[in-house]
């Protein structure tokens, strides 16, 4: 394919960064819901306050023309006492992980929310200068959800209304950088405007997006919240917060099913000591393979 090289000397490969926004620690007993603590502190091993440490990982994805941010993590515009309750840790922001790769902020055209909970998309928006309202913390991109996520977000029940705050929802639609990706009839989009596939979700919270990105000879996925940790891989091991457990169960068998049959590699966002891992089956379900860093990896 030398002449392609040619004709188009310009054209970049996909290149896929990870960016580290920040840790934080939530409560064992609330990731791993009917889970007993003597099974999952094998693997998530809780401090003296049963606390478990926890990422805010987000991918950003380099595309020819386009830098594409999968979620923003927590931000930091939020009080001292509401930050005071989930433990932060760490030195990694948003900023100082662009800068790594060579990038800013105002560089990325498109940022794409898996859901709206404020650990997923807290960074989307910051303080204005004067710090009197409101702004896009990424002036230059076009901010992705769906439909059936936004309305969700926006008229949250009673059990979600601490993860959605309006502040960090809807500057991104009163700036007018707000699109929605079409959503397909089934639970998979092969091919969504940004370019990957997309597995819609309904157990943690309604149509939760995941990323499928082809990268070389491999699928990445970015998980979300369908598989916080490795330590989740099990499919009854599912989150106290999710909506729907029952529901969860019967997409994480779906999933994880097809990601041991397929090899995907799987890009954990909320996991603070595995960053990518694969999965294969076994005669006891679905287990863990593989680790690998990001770097490792992916550059």
């Amino acid at each position: 394919m030398y002449w392609l090289t040619l004709l188009h000397p310009k054209i970049k490969k996909m290149k896929l960064y990870p960016i580290e926004t920040g840790n934080f620690k939530l409560d064992g007993g609330a990731m791993f819901g009917v889970v007993p603590k003597t099974i999952w502190n094998r693997t998530n091993p809780a401090d003296e306050n049963n606390l478990i440490d926890i990422a805010a990982r987000c991918l950003l994805i380099e595309d020819g023309n386009r830098l594409i941010l999968i979620d923003t993590g927590m931000g930091n515009k939020q009080s001292e006492k509401f930050f005071g309750y989930y433990s932060l840790w760490g030195t990694h922001s948003m900023d100082k992980s662009l800068a790594k790769y060579g990038f800013h902020r105002d560089d990325v055209t498109d940022v794409f929310m898996t859901h709206l909970h404020f650990d997923h998309c807290g960074g989307s928006v910051q303080w204005n200068k004067d710090k009197t309202g409101y702004e896009p913390a990424f002036k230059n991109a076009k901010f992705w959800s769906n439909d059936k996520h936004w309305e969700w977000a926006t008229k949250p029940n009673v059990r979600e209304k601490a993860s959605f705050l309006s502040e960090n929802i809807l500057p991104m639609q009163e700036s007018g950088q707000l699109h929605f990706i079409t959503r397909p009839e089934g639970d998979y989009l092969t091919q969504s405007e940004l370019g990957f596939g997309i597995f819609f979700a309904d157990g943690h919270t309604e149509k939760q997006m995941l990323p499928h990105i082809q990268y070389q000879d491999k699928t990445i996925v970015f998980c979300a919240d369908l598989l916080a940790t490795a330590g989740h891989i099990p499919i009854p091991y599912v989150m106290g917060y999710d909506t729907r457990p029952l529901l969860t169960m019967d997409e994480k068998t779906k999933f994880m099913t097809a990601a041991a049959e397929n090899n995907y590699y799987l890009f954990l966002e909320h996991d603070a000591h595995n960053e990518i891992i694969t999965v294969e089956k076994t005669e006891k379900g679905v287990r863990l393979k593989d680790r690998f860093s990001a770097e490792e990896l992916l550059m």
